[in-house]
């Protein structure tokens, strides 16, 4: 059990939710994640019949975006603070399908329309919508470069995109494709596009639009076959000579680096959560395992290298999970901080794969068969290195703004 659950500080209502998601991830993820890590192809995760669908629906069921849209009986740091523990309960529950249910209710798209004010992008897209998001920057030439801001190439007019929007009379043309890595993409409604608009001022140059899937010019690839996370869909999308009006393109190349930032800042103090919640499950299983497993004559948890490695990884993992819980209230009632965002995401995904690795090697043989699940947790696990900008460029980048 997380030490979140002894917080002296929660309030009843916080307390309330994190049990409520705590019973959700235990009874609902955790053996869809499973069901759906086992299926022969990944078009079969989200078929019609497919559990991953009934999750989103009993998700959806607890209410949590519009709790998340309307709550007034908690303060912005309580609202944050219960922000960060859904997401580390969702985590612990299972990786690929967390990731998935923070897009429903739009995702990006509907943070987007938030901030825009405008009344027909907020009654389809902002709080309240029953849409999935996703969010599209990186391109099949282009993967953590596009979100490195502070280095040189970021302004490098001879550096091309693959996605590129035109301006045309009112509105914009979107050509182009965005990678196989579109979390979500395969089954979302609608997507924050953050694309090259059309000029000399290379990824710094870039728009964001809020752009419903069914647009006409737009089409989706096959779903991305992969080693961990299998339980998210992934995907290509590409765009031909796809048409939007002007108000959906809600960031010109003027606030692109900025909002882009501010991008980065709110997904990596999420990503930060919800791996100190993957973290946390494999040390819950390991922890478990290690006073039912004997050898020697003892359950294993007794002898002292067991019982050094145990406590090693209850350390990280508490660690993890307190500053990705910082760092999501710092960035949630300040105006951001970046490298906090960023230092909480490369630590608690490192975390997690360290965590889960050293859970399978107490787990020993058994932990190389799919009879048990912590396997898959470490694949699932290192996914998290390399999505949402991989640990190295992310660092880079989080070092520039120290």
């Amino acid at each position: 059990m997380s030490s979140i659950a002894f917080d002296l500080e929660l309030t009843d209502v916080e307390r309330e939710i994190y049990q409520t998601i705590h019973r959700f991830a235990e009874e609902v993820m955790r053996p869809a994640g499973q069901e759906l890590d086992k299926m022969p192809t990944p078009e079969d995760t989200i078929a019609p019949g497919s559990v991953m669908w009934r999750v989103i629906d009993q998700y959806a069921a607890l209410g949590v975006a519009e709790f998340a849209a309307s709550a007034t009986e908690l303060t912005p740091i309580q609202m944050a603070r219960t922000q960060a523990m859904i997401n580390e309960e969702l985590g612990w529950g299972d990786a690929g399908l967390a990731l998935v249910l923070g897009s429903y209710g739009g995702g990006m798209a509907n943070w987007l329309a938030s901030t825009t004010g405008n009344p027909e992008l907020l009654e389809r897209f902002g709080p309240g919508n029953s849409e999935i998001g996703c969010w599209a920057i990186t391109e099949p030439d282009h993967g953590s470069d596009a979100l490195a801001m502070t280095e040189d190439h970021f302004k490098d007019p001879d550096i091309k995109a693959n996605c590129i929007a035109k301006r045309d009379g009112d509105g914009y043309v979107i050509r182009g494709q965005k990678s196989s890595w579109v979390s979500a993409s395969p089954i979302a409604t609608v997507m924050g596009l953050y694309c090259t608009i059309e000029g000399d001022r290379g990824f710094e140059g870039g728009g964001i639009a809020i752009l419903p899937l069914d647009t006409p010019g737009v089409s989706r690839g096959k779903v991305l076959n992969k080693i961990g996370q299998r339980a998210m869909p992934q995907g290509e999308i590409f765009f031909d000579e796809v048409k939007i009006p002007k108000d959906y393109m809600v960031f010109g190349q003027d606030e692109y680096a900025e909002v882009l930032r501010a991008t980065l800042t709110m997904a990596n103090s999420w990503m930060g959560a919800t791996f100190a919640g993957v973290a946390r499950s494999a040390f819950d299983l390991a922890n478990q395992y290690a006073k039912e497993r004997v050898q020697g004559g003892k359950p294993i948890n007794q002898h002292q290298s067991v019982k050094l490695r145990l406590f090693d990884m209850f350390r990280k993992v508490e660690t993890a999970s307190t500053f990705a819980r910082k760092a999501t209230v710092v960035n949630s009632v300040t105006e951001g901080q970046l490298h906090l965002a960023i230092a909480a995401k490369t630590y608690a995904t490192r975390v997690s794969f360290d965590v889960a690795s050293e859970a399978l090697q107490i787990f020993g043989g058994n932990g190389l068969s799919k009879e048990y699940p912590i396997e898959k947790i470490m694949r699932d696990a290192r996914a998290s290195m390399i999505e949402d900008g991989c640990n190295e460029v992310l660092s880079i980048v989080g070092a520039s703004h120290l």
